[in-house]
Parts: C-alpha cells; sequence; structure tokens
C-alpha cells in the first residue's frame, strides 16, 4: 500500500521515516509523495579512450567520469543527449518494513528530462542520498539548478518485515552513498 500525505507525515514525525534536512511539508508533500530537491554534486562521462565499456572488463567506471560541483542556487546545463548521475539534496533512511520509488516530475519530462533510467527503487533499510540518472531526450540543452525540485519520492509497505534488509549484504554496492558513485556492476562478474 502507498502512504497518504498524512501517514508521510506521520511516519516523519515518529522517526520510522527519516528525512534530512526536514523537509517542509507546505513545498513538498503531495497527496502521495514527498518531492526532494537536485543536490550540488553531479558526474558527467569523459571522452573515452575505451571503444566500449566491457563489463567483465577491468576498468574502474568511476576513472571514466569527472565529478562536477555545483555551488548553492548554482546552474548545471543537461545537454541533449547526454546522461549525468546526481545526487538529491536530502538524505533518507527507510524502515525494513518500507520501500521507496522515486519518480521523475511531470514539468520536467515535458521538457524531455529523465530522471531516472532505470534505478527507481529503494530497498527497505536503505539509508544514503538517491542518486539519479539524468538524461535529456530533447532538442535544446535545460539548465537545473542546484535545490530546485527535482523528484518525488513515494512510499510503500511491505507484507512484514525484509528479512535481510539493503545495506545488510556485502554484496550491496551503494550503501550509504553521499555522492553519486558510478555503476559497480563489474564487480558482479569478479564475485
Amino acid at each position: 500500500m502507498i502512504l497518504s500525505d498524512r501517514d508521510i507525515k506521520k511516519f516523519i514525525s515518529e522517526g520510522k521515516i527519516k528525512v534530512s534536512p526536514a523537509p517542509d511539508f507546505e513545498k513538498q508533500l503531495g497527496p502521495c509523495s514527498l518531492d526532494l530537491h537536485l543536490g550540488d554534486t553531479m558526474k558527467v562521462f569523459k571522452t573515452s579512450p575505451y571503444p566500449y565499456l566491457d563489463l567483465k572488463g577491468k576498468v574502474e567506471v568511476e576513472g571514466l567520469m569527472d565529478e562536477i560541483k555545483v555551488v548553492e542556487g548554482g546552474p548545471f546545463i543537461l545537454q541533449p543527449g547526454a546522461f549525468a548521475l546526481a545526487i538529491t539534496k536530502e538524505e533518507f533512511t527507510l524502515p525494513d518494513d518500507l520501500m521507496g520509488r522515486l519518480d521523475g516530475r511531470s514539468s520536467l519530462g515535458r521538457l524531455g528530462i529523465v530522471v531516472h533510467s532505470t534505478a527507481a527503487r529503494f530497498d527497505p533499510g536503505w539509508s544514503g542520498k538517491a542518486v539519479m540518472e539524468l538524461g535529456n531526450l530533447g532538442p535544446m540543452p535545460v539548465i537545473l539548478y542546484e535545490g530546485m525540485r527535482m523528484c518525488a519520492l513515494t512510499f510503500e509497505t511491505l507484507s512484514s518485515p525484509a528479512e535481510i534488509p539493503y545495506g545488510k549484504k556485502q554484496t550491496d554496492k551503494y550503501v550509504k552513498q553521499e555522492n553519486p558513485q558510478a555503476s559497480k556492476i563489474n564487480k558482479e562478474f569478479t564475485q
């Protein structure tokens, strides 16, 4: 079951869902979601010396990306066809019986901005800042600003608490991330 606005407020005020900085419910709370803001750190791909990415290869994807820091309220230009990893300003923690789902905002989608290409689910036990997989499908560059409302987080209850919540397995790759991290999928081939 998806939490309503009143349950989101209740769960946050009781500390069942932790969000930092504390949300401004008047501006961020929708009927069944909580808007999150664009953070100050993005990662973009550099020009690569490799003709392709081999997921079984020894290449560290992190080394193929540049990190960009944006000043408070500053601009980040997303070019047509570009891809960037970005972080939310908010950090959140989910209990073992709740999952989160992050969706892009319709107003940005209408400009061709994709907020998530695939990874929109946050497992029970998740703690950290969400990484957004930004893409510009439109024909024009779009300037995004640090601190703007970028996405909406919904919460769904599980039928029972997760037996092994996120972060409890050694194979969980993105535990307590504070900055966007490049793909670690190649580590799956070495385990």
